[in-house]
């Protein structure tokens, strides 16, 4: 016994050595590469409040970065008029600049390019934008709507017919820099040794191993494929905290002490966690293979946990409703006990977390008061939000959803008895302890189970946005991305429609009326696959190949040579004149889609299958989204010729399968019965065939797919 008890405080010190990340004795500036996996991109300011992009980060290696990317500068287009010439830009520039109306010049350049709209066929011709750059991206919005709203018709160069000047390209300076540096959502980046320099002590704004600065044009972006498809050994914390409430009453951060936090934290890449400890407020008994913590003082305990946050330094933190419980009771019983800097979670020196009331809205989630808790430099995964996300499910409890995804449950201490355990001996508070780390260990074995970090990581790699804007954004934000970085490429730029809502409708999907009842007999059902991103490919649907008439006339277009009337009485060109921007984004979405499932046959490596599953699920949701967006009138880029031709081809394609399942499977045809479809809906018609065994109604149902 009392060697075991020996062992077990032996095990417990040793815990102690583990946290901090690996040191920097090998990095040298001045030979090696910096290179890392950037997790999270925000703007920010350096060298006197100048405007950079802040990229976080770990190495290969498991060393925290923060690089400053400067010089990047935020622009918008708008048409030039035809009298519009080179030498009117710096005079324009002067005009523009005293319009806006700033304590400093706002407008860096005027130039006049060459670009497309995107709306619209017009010949493949190319006609003259002026090109507006602005000295910080804080003057964006100012300088976009002085120009909207005809304040900066210098010498009346437009026809402002009450409706306002429309602007080109509007999006968000860290989406911008993102498209056109082609830098996507959790991907690697590289700096060559002797093109950054490393920000000297007495500059440096963050708790990174490696802080340096770099301009825009000497960041390498490697695509996440291949070799550049791993993860660094980000590290994850997953943590509990418990309260001592009163009987029948919520915790209140005002009243009940935090009284223990479990803390598991894992190496992505690594089954078993590094570190396993337990803050415990009073003498509580050991726990195996686990470091406890002892305090006599709740402020005490709350102060050496954070400074465990600022040194083992998390990647990611992981909770159970993390979001709406333990972050913000922990920042409200700090404030209340008067903790200094306890709020200090960020990776950033100067910025401090803090709880906000947020409204998320979005089509698949509806409206939900949540709250948001920023830890700058940290990604954030609150596993009760991901489960309600993506599962549908009966109950959304801790115990309900691992009962669900892992066949087990939580530690048998029911809430009502955590203020008794803790007010017993250092035995009972061992059992609460154990209990607490249970609550900790689930989230990282749920992560793991649902490859919810792979999933999300693939997301934010196909669609090229930070992580972040994931959970915290809805659909659009997605395509948006993958829209602009396609019309960059082929020099195409996106009108800043007004997102009101339209009055304006189509006719949606079919819906074959069911015919109710209840069905003996198996009842099979007949999928269309990826029917609405297949519609757009076959008929070259986009934004760039919708035709008007007076360009049908003018262009001496051809029907069905040059362009294609769809069903609802819509014109498109067909792919002779152009290929759509929308047929390249899904023809891309979907090979890469092909590739990654090829790759994951092959693959052993269960951490790598992982990333090509949550890979391949992404490609495939990205591209069954395109149809949506384009017929979502308060988004920012609705076409609803596009979405109601899109649902006008997909109801001729249900009803002709109707027609032709109805008639082929006949008792005149020599089958035992005569088909009835029963029901349709979207993709998919329901089909009794009339036989009583299953093993016969698939036969039918595989020869009737075919």
């Amino acid at each position: 016994m009392t060697q075991d008890m020996e062992s077990l405080k032996k095990n417990n010190s040793e815990k102690d050595q583990e946290w901090a990340r690996p040191s920097l004795s090998d990095f040298n500036p001045e030979v090696d590469n910096l290179i890392f996996q950037q997790i999270e991109c925000e703007e920010g300011t350096y060298d006197g409040g100048k405007a950079t992009v802040k990229l976080f980060g770990v190495t290969e290696t498991g060393h925290s970065v923060m690089l400053h990317v400067k010089d990047f500068l935020h622009y918008l287009y708008v048409a030039a008029p035809v009298s519009f010439t080179h030498k009117d830009c710096e005079p324009y520039k002067m005009f523009l600049d005293s319009q806006v109306g700033m304590h400093t010049p706002a407008i860096n350049s005027v130039s006049v390019v060459l670009r497309e709209n995107l709306y619209g066929f017009t010949g493949n011709k190319q006609h003259a934008y002026i090109k507006i750059t602005v000295t910080d991206p804080k003057y964006i919005n100012k300088v976009r709507t002085t120009i909207e709203e005809g304040k900066a018709n210098w010498k009346g160069m437009w026809r402002n017919d009450g409706n306002g000047i429309l602007t080109f390209d509007s999006i968000q300076y860290v989406l911008r820099f993102m498209v056109d540096v082609k830098i996507y959502g959790m991907s690697w980046v590289e700096v060559e040794a002797k093109k950054y320099e490393i920000v000297p002590e007495h500059n440096r704004q963050s708790n990174c191993q490696i802080e340096a600065v770099v301009t825009y044009r000497d960041l390498i972006a490697h695509k996440p494929e291949g070799e550049w498809a791993k993860m660094a050994p980000l590290r994850i914390l997953s943590f509990d905290i418990e309260c001592a409430g009163r009987k029948g009453i919520f915790p209140e951060a005002n009243q009940d002490p935090v009284i223990q936090i479990a803390n598991i934290v894992t190496r992505y890449g690594e089954k078993k966690p590094f570190v396993r400890n337990v803050f415990c407020l009073d003498p509580t008994s050991l726990i195996v293979n686990t470091q406890i913590r002892e305090f006599k003082k709740e402020e005490t305990m709350l102060s050496k946990w954070r400074d465990f946050l600022e040194e083992v330094d998390p990647d990611i933190i992981i909770g159970y409703n993390i979001a709406n419980f333990d972050f913000p009771y922990l920042l409200d019983r700090a404030d209340h006990l008067k903790i200094k800097n306890f709020s200090q979670w960020t990776r950033l020196k100067s910025i401090h977390s803090q709880a906000k009331t947020s409204n998320f809205s979005s089509k698949q989630m509806g409206n939900r008061d949540t709250k948001a808790t920023n830890t700058n430099g940290r990604l954030q995964l609150d596993l009760l939000q991901l489960v309600q996300r993506d599962h549908q499910l009966r109950s959304y409890t801790l115990n309900s959803v691992c009962a669900q995804f892992l066949g087990e449950q939580k530690e048998d201490v029911h809430h009502t008895m955590i203020t008794e355990l803790f007010n017993g001996t250092p035995e009972s508070r061992r059992r609460l302890a154990v209990y607490c780390l249970k609550n900790a260990f689930l989230p990282q074995r749920l992560m793991d189970k649902l490859s919810c970090l792979e999933n999300y990581t693939e997301m934010a790699r196909v669609t090229g946005v930070p992580f972040n804007f994931l959970l915290s954004r809805g659909q659009q934000i997605k395509f948006i991305s993958q829209l602009f970085r396609k019309a960059l490429e082929q020099k195409l730029v996106i009108p800043n429609l007004s997102s009101n809502s339209s009055e304006e409708q189509y006719e949606g999907a079919t819906v074959i009326e069911p015919t109710r009842g209840y069905y003996s007999v198996p009842i099979a059902t007949l999928d269309f696959a990826s029917l609405y991103p297949s519609i757009i490919q076959a008929h070259n649907l986009c934004y760039t190949t919708l035709l008007k008439k007076d360009v049908v006339e003018a262009l001496k277009l051809e029907k069905d040579e040059d362009y294609i009337v769809t069903p609802n009485g819509d014109m498109f060109v067909t792919t002779k004149q152009r290929k759509g921007l929308l047929t390249q984004i899904l023809e891309e979405l979907l090979t890469a889609r092909k590739q990654a499932k090829r790759e994951l046959a092959v693959e052993t490596d269960p951490f790598k299958k992982a990333v090509l599953n949550g890979r391949q699920l992404a490609l495939k949701i990205s591209a069954n989204s395109v149809y949506g967006l384009t017929g979502a009138t308060v988004g920012k880029v609705p076409c609803l010729p596009i979405a109601s031709s899109t649902t006008s081809y997909g109801r001729k394609m249900i009803e002709k399968k109707k027609a032709e399942v109805e008639a082929k499977y006949t008792i005149a045809n020599g089958y035992s019965h005569d088909a009835q479809v029963i029901y349709g809906d979207t993709d998919s018609v329901m089909v009794k065939f009339g036989v009583k065994e299953l093993a016969e109604a698939m036969k039918l149902e595989e020869e009737a797919a075919q």
